[in-house]
């Protein structure tokens, strides 16, 4: 397993919930939880994988997904299993979703 971890700074913030979960850990799939906490305005981003070697790759694809959205105070949770990045990219969607209270 590789443990991997990213801070983003000058967020904008929300309102939305202040959980969200989507996606199962399965072969070929992540699960992904949100939590708004205290965090002094940053997004903290803690990504546990079994495939070694991407993380450039999953710096950028949080990084995209944080500064798009206004996810300030919040600490995102990922679970790998081998997900692709378009699916990485709806799983967290959904749960983005989710924390804003929308269906997913």
């Amino acid at each position: 397993m590789e443990h991997l971890q990213f801070t983003y700074d000058d967020l904008k913030a929300d309102s939305g919930g202040i959980y969200a979960i989507a996606g199962v850990v399965a072969s070929g799939d992540l699960e992904i939880l949100v939590e708004r906490e205290e965090l002094g305005g940053r997004c903290e981003v803690d990504i546990s994988t079994s495939v070694q070697g991407f993380e450039q790759t999953w710096e950028a694809v949080t990084r995209d997904f944080v500064c798009a959205r206004a996810l300030a105070n919040t600490r995102i949770t990922i679970n790998d299993s081998g997900a692709t990045p378009a699916v990485v990219n709806l799983r967290l969607a959904q749960a983005a979703q989710k924390l804003a209270g929308g269906a997913a």
